[in-house]
């Protein structure tokens, strides 16, 4: 927006050839219907071109379907009665781990488990509104264990309910009941009842604890689509988009594996993590979940973007160590890239990203609202609509204009509904 040059930008390119950033990782900020959506997608469409696979791990408006379909993907869907997810799936990584030796193998199998558990106390702290305790997270981990031990094929969470319930004498050895069975069923009963109410029967419904209606496949782009999820089901459109985060990330450790070991080629990917927010403020604890999921390193061949409205989704939460974290989802980006932003918004900004004068007016000025057009009858496009602020580091940040093409159009319709 000042040279008139064109802005060759996104968080894999920077990093692999241009070397501009650490990381290949962005952290994208801006109010709603200023085009966040839009940048990402048109990253994803480059990076397709040079080979990386878009994987959108929970869409729900949808913003990403349309592109997705168009480059040949798979589109999964998600809800009630729409489909699947069993967050004790292990995707791939069984089969790959049969293929795999050593230190590899164990490395695969300990991530899987690691996995599973942590999304299951995820749902679990979601479904009660509040996270589960040590030792909770001591019998979930050995309940998983015995399960695997036990149970012949794919298990389910009633499956996991019924080992907990069984009482085998490694859960009750952990679970430190002394020998009393009754003291047992004291420590165990708060986890049972969550894990019934995930059972179809509490707000989370069935949608996670029955048999995935369709494997994730990583030979082409993928898009979960859980638009389906009525807005006023936040807890269950928190839950898809974690379980959605973990599932993929699962696949993505799979395939690296087996790359790794020779096995199969290698594959980068740019993964997309759009409505942060919803994840964060259904429940505390959940940052920590949150983290554990997308702690991805360089060596990993990944990409990923996480999107937000604002610095006050983050700063929001109620424990000051869950906003700390959260905070260190901006600091650990490669790049920040920020729509329009109201001025208030600037001191939190800035505590992670410096920010000059001149920048901040510019971003509060794309935060303007609209104005009326009164010869059209309707509101003028918002003067921040497709502006974005590149920042790296303490560097001066990168002022840009986004300007679709015809094929782009046809993909980029975020208000399908009101057609």
């Amino acid at each position: 927006m000042t040279t008139g040059a064109t802005v060759c930008a996104d968080p894999i390119s920077w990093f692999q050839r241009a070397k501009l950033i650490s990381n290949p990782s962005a952290f994208l900020l801006g109010k709603p219907g200023l085009g966040k959506s839009t940048i990402v997608r048109r990253m994803a469409l480059g990076l397709s071109a040079l080979g990386v696979q878009p994987l959108v791990f929970g869409d729900l408006k949808p913003d990403y379907v349309d592109l997705i379909r168009a480059l040949g993907g798979q589109v999964i869907s998600l809800g009630r009665g729409r489909g699947h997810l069993n967050v004790l799936d292990p995707g791939e990584a069984t089969a790959a781990a049969a293929r795999l030796t050593g230190d590899a193998r164990r490395a695969l199998e300990a991530d899987a488990h690691g996995r599973r558990l942590n999304m299951t106390s995820a749902l679990i702290t979601i479904s009660r509104s509040a996270p589960t305790t040590e030792r909770e997270e001591t019998i979930l981990s050995t309940a998983l264990r015995v399960l695997d031990e036990r149970h012949p094929g794919i298990p389910v969470l009633e499956d996991l309910l019924k080992v907990i319930k069984d009482a085998p004498t490694e859960l009750r050895t952990v679970a430190l009941d002394r020998g009393d069975i009754n003291r047992y069923r004291d420590v165990t009963e708060s986890l049972e009842a969550s894990l019934t109410s995930m059972l179809g029967k509490g707000r989370l419904g069935e949608t996670f604890s029955r048999p995935t209606t369709e494997p994730m496949r990583l030979d082409r782009p993928v898009v979960f689509d859980v638009s389906s999820i009525d807005e006023s089901e936040s807890a269950l459109q928190a839950a898809a988009l974690l379980a959605c985060w973990s599932y993929g990330f699962g696949s993505i450790a799979v395939a690296q594996a087996l790359s790794d070991a020779g096995l199969e080629r290698q594959r980068h990917f740019f993964v997309v993590l759009d409505e942060l927010w919803r994840v964060l403020r259904v429940g505390s604890g959940l940052v920590d979940r949150v983290d554990a999921l997308t702690r991805l390193n360089r060596q990993q061949g990944v990409g990923q973007v996480m999107i937000t409205h604002s610095m006050d989704d983050l700063m929001a939460l109620q424990r000051p160590e869950d906003r700390a974290k959260a905070l260190g989802f901006v600091e650990r980006a490669g790049m920040v890239i920020c729509g329009g932003l109201p001025r208030k918004e600037m001191p939190q900004l800035s505590q992670v990203v410096a920010m000059t004068t001149v920048e901040e007016k510019l971003l509060d000025g794309w935060a303007t609202p609209p104005a009326w057009d009164s010869t059209l009858n309707r509101e003028a496009d918002p003067p921040g609509r497709g502006n974005f602020l590149i920042k790296v580091g303490g560097r001066p940040g990168v002022p840009l204009h986004l300007e679709l093409t015809a094929a782009e159009l046809a993909v980029n319709d975020t208000n399908r509904r009101w057609q």
